[in-house]
């Protein structure tokens, strides 16, 4: 059985279900299974990296649209210079009466990050950070973690799919295989990001 596409998953869904009156409902458990693999998933493809340029006198920048997760932040400068963060008290009382200057932390405020000290000059700043499932869609066909983890997709809105028919057990059986499946992949992109030695360092995570 083939599940390289959004209509193989479809087709799959459906087959496994054994019924044929639930074909408008199934984009609907696929989006939701989306959901869940966005807050839980930390593949390495689904990290990103982008690149703006800061302006002298102002310490706010946009953050990317798809972003769920720094990993990252750095100016690059030589040598390069890593950002820490902070939450917005620290950053404000660490760097209270400082003006502007090369920026050395940052927060989150929104949908932008702040920067201390606010700059002084135009710098390119770069963010690596994670982000969400891209939507499968008639248009967009498939997706790296379709191609890589069809069986995250199928048991996640298998799972979905039977919470909607009230079959609890069935709910509970494929939501077991969809929560391993999502710890197997967590998994071996630690091994991969850190040969086999899991990192605590955190920086900056959105809700």
């Amino acid at each position: 059985m083939a599940l390289s596409t959004y209509s193989d998953l479809k087709t799959a869904i459906a087959n496994f279900l054994a019924r044929d009156d639930l074909t408008s409902q199934i984009p609907d458990f696929i989006r939701l299974a989306e959901a869940r693999m966005s807050r839980e998933l930390d593949a390495r493809s689904m990290e990103k990296r982008a690149q703006a340029t800061t302006v002298a006198g102002d310490g706010y920048i946009s953050l990317p649209t798809d972003l769920r997760e720094i990993r990252n932040v750095q100016l690059n400068t030589d040598p390069v210079d890593t950002l820490e963060y902070y939450t917005m008290q620290m950053l404000n009382t660490h760097y209270s009466g400082q003006g502007q200057g090369k920026p050395k932390a940052y927060t989150i405020v929104g949908t932008e990050i702040a920067l201390k000290p606010i700059p002084d000059a135009a710098y390119t700043l770069e963010i690596v950070y994670g982000e969400n499932v891209q939507a499968l869609s008639d248009e967009d066909t498939n997706n790296t973690i379709l191609l890589r983890h069809p069986d995250a997709y199928l048991y996640g809105s298998l799972m979905n799919a039977y919470t909607y028919l009230m079959d609890e057990q069935r709910a509970q059986q494929y939501d077991a295989l969809f929560s391993r499946i999502m710890d197997e992949i967590i998994r071996d992109t630690e091994r991969a990001r850190y040969g086999g030695v899991l990192s605590m360092k955190t920086t900056y995570r959105g809700k």
